[in-house]
């Protein structure tokens, strides 16, 4: 490339040449000066310039890149085209970028800046777009402190200098229209910080594909014209009532489930069929996603996410994602997807210190970083960072008809204290420890996801006793649909990971969830958190031999699924992965060929097919009148029995926690007649010890303040489930 000569340029020529200047559009393309057009375009990479519609030449500034052309108006078209070859001896011909006005309206700025444009997305990032006629691609861009951006990419050699971008002032955006482009360019953006001039690359804030990792440019899409024939789930996800209906999830992290015959990961495509298979087979009515958002690193999960705006490449194309998702709603299972609006993570090529400053961060660590997780937590005060994660909610749902959001780490969001010492967090304008700011926001999450999508689902994966967390914001909730009952789970598992003679010392553990059972919408989550890190596998927690191990197993899962409240099992918790999960390989699946894996694989299938077949396990999970003790204080025999029922249903379930079998063990029931045994999770088809009951006929015998009573022969470490 030739030296410039500086002493023949002016400051702004200087600025453009230097990659500094704010406003290049003043300097490049069409101007009228002195009654004459004057195009001044500025490529580095270039030979000779002309123009395409009649040949004639631009002249170079001698001794630099800026290439000008003086003509009367009437001798350029409305936006003219340059024919060019580079250094290399290469031809190229492409409209002049700076030949166009500006592009983004401006009340799609107002919105933004308000914090109301749900569908920003559309908006901000890299889209195909048409200008005066001239298709190509707009890419515009949030960053209000840098001094000058550019967007570089495989179309100008990643050279920050060939193309700034124009700044549409107090908004904060900036924008520049690139004719020519197509769908599949890799793109970044190159911002200069205007205090430091430090150069920074970063990747699309609002991109929706990336390349496949370790690499992280953003790639332009094409506009979503995906064929969708799901139709009908769509139209009565509307109309339905999921308080009311069985809602069984499969939580599945999707680069572990399976993987090819050489490791590799599985296509969305090959998951549509494998998995959607396997989990209609199980007959689970949902799947939940580790989230698919793209993330650099596997060992994050997803968790720490770079591409709020992108299923991530490591298993196809958006179009292959969404390919999965109609498919498993036209077998009937519905698709919900974990989703970190908490924190994110301080990769220098994504939102950290996006524009030089703490753009998307607080500025005080105190606020703005979480330590344990070594991530940086999003300002939801800002406007515009509010906005992008509003934006994101929606367009999981609306872009890929997801029927819901899994909100990971409410807790960490809602106290401005969590996992921080006294010395080390900002009390809110009342002195307090409430994130006022998250919570406004948490609000707005739910508000305007239900509103824009009614029928899908806000989960909350919140940890505390924090009040009214599933109730509506006008009653002063936060708005979710259903909570995790992190407390249920943790007493759950720590009362059957006791030793069955120990276990009448912890009898509050399996009671004490009831008290505080219908405060809240809670799904029962046996989930990932509970087989990493040490953990083991939920079948490695089981005390006892290899039989009472896989006998508690199955007592567990029965419990839970007849427990009031929506469930949720891990995936390889449902055959008894002997093993912690390991996000770098798949299930140990061989496990299946042994039968206490085979019995236990079998029993969650026979569970959550009984779940959906019986209202009185589903129809009031939130509310008392679904759920009645039968007896609860049976400590030293650990036994508990209850009732779940409907107006036109009762069923009886009872639960022995010890290795006991109890012959003849007498139980009160509300109503004469006989009792038959629907399920147990003892029987011989499940690897049990077969010990059951066929049916039972009450006498007129009141127990347990119920008029009538029944024997039974309870299996050891088993639950048997009854039906009058």
């Amino acid at each position: 490339m030739k030296k410039q000569s500086k002493n023949a340029l002016d400051s702004d020529a200087l600025k453009i040449m230097e990659a500094r200047h704010h406003d290049p559009f003043s300097i490049l393309g069409r101007h009228l000066k002195n009654n004459h057009i004057q195009v001044k375009v500025y490529l580095p990479y270039a030979e000779t310039v002309c123009f395409s519609h009649n040949g004639a030449a631009l002249n170079r500034v001698p001794d630099t890149d800026f290439f000008e052309y003086n003509a009367e108006h009437e001798q350029l078209p409305e936006h003219y085209q340059l024919s060019w070859v580079d250094k290399s001896g290469y031809s190229h011909e492409n409209h002049d970028p700076y030949d166009f006005g500006t592009q983004l309206p401006e009340f799609d700025q107002h919105l933004f800046g308000e914090g109301k444009h749900w569908h920003i997305y559309q908006k901000l990032g890299g889209h195909l777009h048409k200008a005066d006629g001239i298709n190509g691609v707009l890419f515009t861009i949030w960053a209000p402190n840098a001094g000058r951006v550019s967007v570089v990419g495989d179309f100008n050699h990643w050279d920050g200098r060939c193309n700034p971008m124009r700044s549409l002032g107090g908004s904060g955006i900036w924008e520049l229209f690139m004719p020519d482009l197509q769908v599949g360019c890799y793109y970044k953006f190159e911002i200069l910080n205007r205090n430091t001039n430090e150069v920074l690359l970063k990747t699309d804030p609002y991109g929706q594909q990336f390349e496949f990792r370790p690499n992280t440019s953003s790639i332009v899409v094409h506009e979503n014209n995906y064929a969708w024939r799901d139709q009908q789930w769509m139209g009565e996800r509307v109309r339905h009532n999921w308080l009311h209906e069985p809602m069984s999830i499969y939580e599945v992290h999707l680069g572990s489930w399976r993987r090819d015959h050489l490791g590799n990961f599985l296509n969305y495509r090959e998951l549509a069929v494998q998995l959607v298979d396997y989990v209609k087979e199980m007959g689970f009515t949902h799947v939940e996603l580790l989230p698919v958002t793209e993330h650099p690193l596997d060992a994050s999960w997803g968790y720490q996410t770079t591409g709020y705006f992108a299923p991530t490449s490591r298993h196809g194309t958006p179009d292959d994602f969404r390919y999965f998702i109609d498919t498993c709603h036209q077998n009937g299972i519905g698709v919900i997807l974990d989703w970190v609006p908490a924190h994110f993570p301080k990769d220098s090529f994504a939102l950290a210190r996006f524009d030089g400053s703490a753009l998307y961060e607080h500025e005080d660590p105190r606020k703005g970083e979480h330590r344990d997780w070594g991530t940086l937590i999003y300002n939801f005060g800002r406007n515009e960072v509010k906005n992008f994660l509003l934006s994101s909610a929606i367009f999981w749902l609306e872009e890929f008809h997801l029927d819901g959001l899994r909100v990971d780490a409410v807790a960490s969001m809602l106290y401005l204290d969590y996992s921080r010492n006294d010395n080390d967090w900002i009390p809110n304008m009342y002195g307090g420890n409430e994130n006022l700011e998250a919570i406004d926001f948490l609000r707005e999450l739910n508000s305007v996801t239900h509103q824009q999508h009614p029928g899908t689902v806000m989960m909350a994966e919140e940890s505390t006793s924090w009040p009214q967390v599933t109730r509506p914001t006008w009653t002063g909730g936060l708005g979710f649909s259903m909570k995790w009952n992190m407390g249920w789970m943790h007493d759950t598992l720590a009362y059957i990971s006791q030793e069955p003679i120990h276990r009448k010392y912890h009898h509050d553990q399996l009671t004490f969830g009831m008290l505080y059972a219908f405060t809240e919408n809670f799904c029962l989550p046996f989930s990932h958190d509970e087989v990493v890190h040490g953990k083991g596998s939920l079948v490695s927690k089981m005390p006892g031999d290899e039989w009472q191990r896989f006998a508690n197993l199955r007592l567990l899962y029965t419990l839970m699924y007849t427990y009031p409240g929506k469930k949720l099992l891990f995936m390889g918790c449902e055959f008894g992965q002997g093993t912690e999960w390991n996000f770098n390989k798949a299930l140990d699946w061989y496990v299946l060929d042994y039968p206490h894996h085979q019995g236990v694989q079998a029993l969650v299938k026979d569970l959550n097919h009984l779940y959906k077949k019986h209202p009185a396990l589903y129809q009031h999970d939130f509310d008392h009148q679904g759920f009645d003790w039968i007896d609860c204080h049976d400590v030293q025999q650990s036994i508990i029995s209850y009732r779940r029922k409907t107006e036109h249903e009762d069923l009886i379930v009872v639960l022995n926690f010890t290795p006991v079998t109890r012959e003849q063990y007498r139980i009160g029931v509300p109503l004469a007649g006989t009792y038959t045994e629907i399920f147990n999770s003892d029987s011989g088809y499940y690897d049990g010890s077969n010990v059951g009951n066929g049916a039972a006929l009450s006498e007129p015998t009141a127990w347990m303040n119920q008029p009538h009573s029944i024997s039974l022969n309870l299996p050891p470490l088993g639950a048997v489930i009854l039906k009058l």
